[in-house]
């Protein structure tokens, strides 16, 4: 299998990590969705990492779906919880960490892509609500005595990711001491085997 796109997409670096951790074998290929449109057209004609070629040369596309599918070809392997209380908290805490990537996406995409006169700011103000909401409600989910038994599930790893694509593309976005069990989340999640071996680029 190989795995189209940059390891600065929070997306692409979840089903990487994820592979890793659930130890499928996979040929990342870094192709830019914005620097290499052309090579990436030839490959999805839509244009969305992450991209998976599939060992029968079929593509599929978006991360959740593309977890869905590995967690289905491996059922043994998956990073999802299986019984309800513990996977309905994991589904909360994958919702929120989604939400903190897509909001920080398109404040990145306001603030770097569109031109300043374009720019409506009451937009980005309520981007930028959403942003903080999504980590406030995190830090509270994760709280001190949770942080310790947060297993590195997908929820696990998908926070982690969201906070560091956060950091890493809207430094000046917020307070980011103001979530200090993130930070350590974050920290931890990163010194893994799994996040080293698909780091950030």
């Amino acid at each position: 299998m190989q795995l189209i796109g940059m390891l600065d997409s929070p997306y692409v670096r979840r089903v990487a990590v994820s592979m890793h951790l659930m130890a499928i074998p996979f040929t990342h290929r870094a192709v830019s969705v914005f620097r290499h449109l052309a090579e990436f057209q030839t490959i999805n004609p839509v244009v969305k990492a992450p991209t998976l070629i599939l060992d029968d040369d079929s593509t599929l596309m978006d991360s959740t779906l593309i977890l869905d599918y590995l967690d289905t070809m491996h059922p043994e392997r998956s990073l999802m919880p299986k019984a309800l209380p513990q996977r309905q908290r994991a589904l909360r805490l994958l919702g929120l960490a989604l939400a903190a990537m897509e909001k920080s996406v398109q404040l990145a995409y306001e603030q770097n892509l569109r031109p300043e006169d374009k720019r409506h700011q009451p937009w980005q103000e309520r981007i930028s609500a959403q942003l903080l909401a999504a980590y406030g409600l995190l830090e509270k989910e994760l709280g001190i005595e949770a942080l310790s038994s947060t297993p590195l599930d997908q929820a696990g790893i998908s926070i982690a990711i969201a906070w560091r694509f956060s950091r890493e593309i809207l430094p000046q976005q917020m307070v980011w001491d103001d979530f200090p069990l993130l930070q350590q989340w974050s920290a931890q999640a990163e010194a893994h085997p799994a996040f080293l071996a698909a780091p950030f680029e």
